[in-house]
């Protein structure tokens, strides 16, 4: 009886978490369908409208900071430390190992740079990245409000159209990181509010908005980054920004 009600309390708390990735995986199975149907010409005008449309959420998310100085300092930090230990190279070899897993009779890796991987790494930044998620997850979570993520949830199902149109089958693991990141939120709300506060997460948000100027600048093939070794600053971001506050 004990494990059923915890198995039940689990599994609502988590309800808008599970409609999320539930969303990622339904519009990343509609753009495979949709990728294949489309030729090179309307591939570059997806490419550029994603890519476009990426840049725009990065500017509003990124003009959220309250402290740029701090937002610098994460990012050079964050950076640093990402370069250091290879987190975008983690990443890329993890996707290949998925790639293998799921492809018949473990067929090696495509040949199109990491295709499978940079789907699976670009999207899980994207639907990560942004206040939404934090604030939505510590919603359902405290006070069981899922609006939020639910309307994040319409939102990422529709991006995953795009991105799997473009990327393949990768977006779809993508839906694995959002169970973990926002469960993560979800499950840990009630006591991580209160350390973040809203300065935290707007500098959290507003540092997830530089990772996708970096998705998007790759998108519009204008330059590639390494976009995962900055993903130390989404936690820099929060507690430079909370220091500045206090001793400032």
């Amino acid at each position: 009886m004990l494990v059923q009600g915890f198995t039940f309390f689990y599994t609502r708390i988590m309800l808008a978490v599970f409609v999320n990735c539930a969303t990622v995986i339904v519009g990343s199975i509609l753009g495979l369908f949709i990728g294949k149907k489309l030729n090179d010409n309307f591939k570059t005008i997806v490419f550029t409208c994603s890519g476009l449309v990426t840049l725009v959420m990065a500017v509003q998310m990124a003009m959220g900071s309250t402290n740029m100085l701090a937002l610098l300092i994460a990012l050079l930090v964050g950076g640093g430390i990402g370069y250091a230990i290879g987190i975008e190279d983690w990443i890329l070899s993890l996707g290949d190992r998925l790639e293998k897993i799921t492809s018949k009779k473990g067929a090696e890796v495509s040949a199109d740079g990491h295709n499978f991987a940079k789907g699976f790494l670009n999207a899980s930044i994207l639907f990560c990245s942004g206040a939404m998620s934090i604030v939505g997850s510590i919603q359902a979570g405290t006070v069981g409000d899922y609006q939020t993520i639910l309307i994040k949830s319409v939102m990422d199902g529709c991006m995953a159209i795009v991105f799997s149109s473009i990327y393949g089958v990768g977006v779809i693991f993508s839906s694995l990181f959002i169970l973990v990141y926002q469960g993560f939120f979800t499950l840990a709300g009630g006591w991580l509010e209160p350390i973040l506060g809203e300065i935290g997460i707007a500098e959290m948000a507003a540092s997830g908005g530089i990772l996708l100027f970096m998705i998007g600048f790759g998108l519009l093939k204008i330059k590639e980054f390494k976009t995962a070794n900055f993903l130390p600053a989404l936690i820099f971001a929060p507690i430079l920004a909370n220091l500045a506050s206090k001793i400032f």
